[in-house]
């Protein structure tokens, strides 16, 4: 080994080392972010379509036939608040309606729009 010479890393080689580091922790967090995020959506699409599907078997239960209009609904799922309209539109056969449930979250954003079309019986 000869005399004077430097052992280690320059200051340059270690900020490249701390920047590579630090973009690569900043991807990972703003990955952590997104699937949290996509987590709690999911939570509410699913919530919302059970409300969706709990007022469309109700219309099915009732085995009347719907009058065309718009009605809307509230539904409380997983603790939290949702509101929704069912919209009841003719179609080109007088014996089916089309039936249209659309959930909206507390900001009153749409999250589900479920179609469904109910015959005369």
């Amino acid at each position: 080994m000869k005399r004077g010479a430097a052992a280690g890393f320059t200051l340059i080689e270690v900020l490249v080392a701390l920047a590579i580091v630090a973009i690569a922790l900043g991807a990972g967090m703003k990955a952590s972010g997104s699937l949290a995020g996509n987590a709690q959506r999911l939570a509410d699409v699913s919530a919302a379509q059970w409300c969706a599907e709990n007022q469309l078997t109700e219309m099915r239960l009732t085995r009347q036939f719907p009058g065309i209009g718009d009605t809307e609904f509230a539904c409380e799922q997983l603790g939290r608040q949702y509101g929704g309209l069912m919209k009841v539109r003719p179609t080109p056969n007088p014996n089916f309606r089309r039936v249209d449930a659309i959930v909206k979250d507390e900001a009153g954003l749409t999250l589900l729009v479920i179609s469904t079309i109910l015959p005369r019986l």
